[in-house]
């Protein structure tokens, strides 16, 4: 600002030899209060119109001399004069004149940009603003059970919610603990877990027959006491869950194993002086850590202890029960009279044989006959849970614990997926301030090989290339459809079954133009695709909550969906005729499962952007305003939880 003001004030400077042009410039050495400098955008467009009225005084003032000059040339041609032409008249006129209209140019001009300037400063810190958290004046004790925390390990949505869902009660006031297996696989993931730090804890339990010691592990991160449970067990080649030949055959035992640690961990491991203690809400996610919630039911409150503690069941996904054959269940270390909570019979067309009597142990049927209360990712999904197409067969049990059931959409890391700050993508922009947008979406299509082309929609899939993320949707769109036919550009980012990874290829192959098939996942590249994209395309049979759309509308990207789960309660479909035709919506769903209805919303996404550009901005604006931060729903759980201290334990 200093400089801009001292480029004013030499206009006014007299040049050695030439005419005192102080006399004839207008200039304004504002003073620090003046209304340019203000936040206030009404105060800075008054100032801008009092400038306006000013330079057309000095157009009038300019117009004067012009004509006082003519005349003085007309009069001296007509007599001859001792100082011979008139071209020092002239040129000193000239000089008059290019300085008044620089100095026109540089006032309206600066003040312009100075406004615009404010105005999109103004808009970023509303965009970054966060209002404050209100500290709870009745902390909860909460103890959070996962089979993977993000940073430190991650398959899904479910190692997300268990990495940043906790920081967020601990941001509410509760005192917070997560524990979950020390994963150690010989890759640099090992690295992870370099800081967190052994206890000097062991813990003894008594299951499949044996004692089993473990070694507790321990960080203390954004507020939240993060405890890993080390056990060779899960020192092994591959995932959480299995390696390049499938699932791991002891995985019952790995996670019966966390679920019984994480029963006494409050009372044996002191963390800040103190432990836990026996009066805490305990969140047990997926089948993983389901057995839980039978421990304490079985093990500890007939006994008086956990009798103040409540259990809640977290289902991010139904599709997994973690049934194992009804021989295993000697190996659970539960009483016998308990064999009823996780006895479960296969339908016979699941049976192997005839004389396969389909008996089993169903752990996440445990959970959902002895928790308190039970949760699902969204609204929607705690419905289609009850469901014979949802439950996958335990849709009688959920429907008999309705009452208890509640839905809550997860939050995503508004600091991690921000447009604004996002280190990983190459421009940044906010509401208010779009158009690093289309610099992004040209870069892409840069690093992909793709035309640089504004005009041409830009669809993005990111996703697991499996039955529930409904990739053969978009295969027989594109084969049978004629979606590529259209002036589109399509990126699809993941990985899975290998027949489609190949469909992938040949789709490139024959559509170099238009089509590229990233085999594989990286962070880096989905934040680009988020950032980058037009329309996010997320054509998912089933999705409990679902991430992609969450990060899209953050990113002001279009996401184009089924009508199904979380995707259902996120999305609002767009209606051009709401508010006056103003539009309401923040993306476009469809619904049946097929392929002619997505190719229905899809292409009206592409009429939108392509032909009414003020309808799609609309869209991108209303998507960018949602409120998806985990504070929304740590508020939600909370609610949840002190609902469940209030009624008495169910089992």
């Amino acid at each position: 600002m200093q400089g801009s003001r001292e480029g004013q004030a030499s206009l006014t400077r007299r040049e050695a030899g030439g005419p005192n042009f102080d006399q004839l410039s207008c200039v304004n050495d504002f003073p620090e209060s003046d209304a340019l400098f203000s936040d206030d955008e009404e105060a800075i467009m008054k100032q801008l119109e009092a400038l306006r009225a000013e330079n057309d005084k000095l157009r009038d003032r300019l117009s004067s001399v012009k004509q006082k000059t003519v005349a003085a040339e007309e009069e001296l041609v007509s007599k001859p004069s001792p100082m011979g032409s008139m071209n020092s008249l002239r040129v000193s006129s000239d000089k008059v004149e290019e300085k008044l209209e620089e100095k026109i140019v540089t006032d309206v001009g600066s003040t312009t940009i100075m406004a615009e300037g404010s105005r999109s400063d103004e808009l970023r810190n509303q965009w970054m603003h966060k209002d404050p958290v209100p500290k709870t004046d009745d902390p909860l004790t909460i103890v959070l059970v996962s089979s993977e925390v993000a940073p430190w390990s991650k398959t899904g949505g479910l190692g997300d919610v268990a990495g940043a869902l906790p920081g967020a009660f601990a941001t509410r006031g509760h005192r917070t603990m997560v524990i979950a297996p020390r994963y150690l696989n010989g890759t640099k993931n090992d690295a992870l877990y370099e800081d967190v730090k052994f206890t000097g804890k062991s813990i003894t339990v008594w299951l499949a027959g044996s004692e089993v010691t473990v070694g507790l592990y321990h960080i203390f991160k954004d507020g939240v006491d993060f405890v890993f449970v080390d056990h060779p067990a899960y020192h092994r080649e591959g995932g959480p869950y299995g390696n390049a030949y499938g699932a791991f055959g002891d995985n019952l035992f790995r996670f019966s194993l966390l679920s019984l640690v994480a029963c006494e961990v409050p009372l044996q491991l002191e963390l800040g002086g103190y432990n836990y203690g026996d009066k805490c809400v305990f969140m047990a996610n997926d089948w993983h850590s389901s057995l839980l919630c039978v421990y304490i039911a079985s093990k500890y409150r007939p006994y008086g202890v956990y009798k103040d503690a409540r259990t809640v069941l977290c289902i991010h996904n139904m599709a997994h029960h973690g049934t194992e054959t009804a021989s295993l269940f000697s190996s659970l270390s539960l009483p016998d009279d308990w064999y009823g909570a996780v006895e479960w019979i296969f339908p016979e067309h699941m049976r192997q044989h005839e004389l396969d009597k389909g008996e089993a142990v169903n752990p996440l049927k445990g959970a959902l006959v002895t928790c308190d209360r039970i949760l699902t990712v969204s609204q929607g999904y705690a419905y289609e849970i009850t469901t014979a197409e949802g439950a996958f067969g335990l849709d009688g049990l959920t429907r008999g614990r309705q009452h208890v059931l509640n839905g809550i959409v997860n939050g995503v890391d508004i600091d991690e997926w921000n447009p604004a700050t996002d280190e990983h993508i190459p421009d940044h922009y906010w509401p208010g301030n779009m158009d690093p947008k289309e610099e992004c979406k040209r870069k892409l299509q840069i690093e992909l090989g793709l035309k640089p082309d504004p005009d041409v929609p830009l669809i993005g899939f990111i996703g697991r290339l499996d039955f529930q993320k409904g990739g053969d949707l978009i295969q027989d769109a594109v084969n049978s459809h004629g979606l590529l036919d259209q002036d589109i550009q399509i990126v699809m980012l993941g990985s899975g079954d290998p027949d489609f990874e190949d469909w992938m290829k040949l789709c490139e192959e024959l559509n170099e133009d238009k089509f590229r098939g990233w085999r594989g996942f990286s962070v880096p590249v989905a934040h680009r695709i988020i950032a980058g994209c037009d329309i996010i395309l997320m054509p998912s049979r089933f999705e409990p909550c679902g991430l992609n759309q969450l990060y899209a509308m953050r990113y002001g990207t279009v996401p184009v969906a089924h009508a199904t789960g979380g995707l259902k309660d996120t999305i609002e479909d767009f209606n051009p005729y709401a508010h006056e035709m103003s539009g309401a919506g923040t993306g476009l769903t469809f619904s049946p499962f097929s392929a002619g209805a997505m190719m229905g919303s899809l292409n009206q996404a592409v009429d939108v952007y392509m032909h009414h550009k003020d309808q799609w901005q609309g869209i991108q604006q209303r998507a960018m305003d949602q409120d998806f931060s985990w504070q929304r729903s740590a508020a939600q759980y909370e609610q949840v939880f002190r609902w469940s201290m209030m009624d008495r334990p169910y089992a």
